[in-house]
């Protein structure tokens, strides 16, 4: 198994029972039992999964998930989001490229949705492979970015995710400008530069999946 993906797994398992099934998360609409049960419909129930990415199979994903939801006890349904998805999908090189970005994002959805929360302290090394998920999502961006966009990560590197005027840069590290990525705008700890009109349009704007 991939130690990156894994360490993020557990402490989203972790939080998701310190907040318990009711609590908010950033993603709207969700309490913490609905984004455990659509983590647990992801890698179980790959059929239904396939909602996420064909709008007419939606209503069918949100069903499963319901019943997923529903059907389990809180503690049950967590240890299966820690116990992660049956061979071969725990293999690292699958397991690493397919949740190490996704299992970071979903645990500050449930993290940065608590009153008083802080940032975690980053290893490097997840830093890094959090810019690699941020450089293949770039592309995807620009199709959606209203303006100019460039995202900067000191000491790390620059990405030019589209290039118009006006332009806005967001700056921070990989972690949060994967935030941005995937549509937490408001949520990241980012710094923005720009146009004033066209920083509110980029935070606006419907990034992600």
């Amino acid at each position: 198994m991939s130690h990156l993906a894994q360490g993020e797994r557990r402490e989203l398992a972790d939080e998701l029972l310190r907040v318990g099934p009711s609590a908010p998360t950033l993603c709207e609409g969700w309490t913490a039992a609905d984004l455990a049960a659509h983590i647990v419909v992801r890698e179980r129930r790959p059929g239904a999964a396939l909602g996420l990415v064909v709008p007419p199979l939606a209503g069918h994903l949100e069903h499963v998930q319901h019943k997923v939801r529903d059907g389990h006890s809180w503690e049950d349904l967590v240890a299966t989001v820690r116990k992660g998805p049956p061979f071969p999908l725990r293999v690292g090189f699958i397991d690493e490229p397919m949740n190490t970005a996704e299992f970071f994002v979903h645990l500050e959805d449930v993290r940065r949705a608590q009153p008083g929360w802080e940032p975690r302290g980053l290893s490097s090394e997840l830093e890094q492979s959090l810019w690699g998920r941020v450089r293949l999502m770039a592309r995807g961006l620009g199709k959606r970015a209203p303006t100019g966009l460039v995202f900067s990560a000191p000491g790390i590197g620059e990405i030019v995710v589209k290039k118009a005027e006006p332009s806005v840069t967001v700056e921070g590290p990989p972690s949060e400008l994967l935030l941005v990525a995937f549509g937490r705008q408001k949520e990241a700890a980012v710094r923005w530069s720009g146009d004033s009109e066209a920083i509110e349009q980029v935070k606006a704007a419907r990034f992600g999946i």
